[in-house]
């Protein structure tokens, strides 16, 4: 199947029959969906190269499981967007629910407004870049990929974070268990200046924390039992 500025009208189309096209065999080209009013699980399990522009707020598990796909919301994301995403990107202009890119592998997710809480959650790959600020216990858990934060961060920030790359330009209320402040190399300036040209963004690196773990809780120790 091949298409090109392909649109369907939620209003008209059940999600089940515009999802199930979005995932035909050899699909290609570029994909309009209208009317979403808050609708659940748009764009879920794509996997293949396609463009898809969503007109209007989504609400929960929007563009979860992405692979290969471009997708992005031009409204509010409920819970759970991206979530276990594997590739492709997934941008979002304005604010997210708590859990955005949950379990996340790979890709890139772009939320220009707040995310809510838990954002990053056992991360394991992907990439977040935050254009404003993130809630509580964002990055819990995050074993592999970066989350950008170009504003501020809640409670308990990067709590029991693994090897997940946390880059803050504003300040947390607190970070979590071993979490903490990390050097800012050379390496780590020209990764998260190109993270935030990806997204869009054109901000001084220099302006950022690197947050990371302290590595404390990788092995058992006599302290840290109840």
């Amino acid at each position: 199947m091949s298409a090109a500025d392909t649109t369907f009208d939620l209003a008209r189309v059940p999600l089940r029959e515009v999802n199930q096209a979005l995932h035909a065999p050899g699909l290609s080209g570029s994909f309009v969906i209208e009317g979403a009013a808050g609708a659940h699980n748009v764009a879920v399990g794509l996997d293949a190269p396609v463009s898809v522009t969503v007109e209007g707020h989504v609400g929960y598990y929007a563009a979860g499981m992405n692979q290969q796909a471009e997708v992005t919301i031009h409204g509010n994301a409920g819970t759970g967007l991206a979530e276990n995403m594997m590739s492709g990107s997934v941008h979002v202009t304005g604010n997210a629910s708590q859990s955005a890119g949950a379990t996340g592998r790979g890709g890139l997710l772009v939320i220009d407004g707040d995310a809510g809480a838990r954002c990053g959650i056992s991360l394991k790959g992907l990439d977040i870049v935050v254009g404003g600020s993130v809630g509580h216990m964002s990055a819990f858990m995050a074993q592999r990929g970066r989350l950008v934060v170009r504003g501020d961060a809640g409670e308990a920030l990067g709590d029991s974070v693994y090897e997940a790359r946390i880059y803050l330009r504003g300040t947390a209320t607190s970070l979590g268990a071993d979490c903490v402040e990390k050097a800012m190399g050379p390496e780590h300036l020209a990764e998260l200046a190109g993270l935030l040209k990806a997204a869009g963004y054109d901000d001084d690196p220099t302006t950022y924390t690197r947050l990371g773990s302290a590595r404390t809780l990788y092995h058992f120790h006599a302290d840290n039992s109840y």
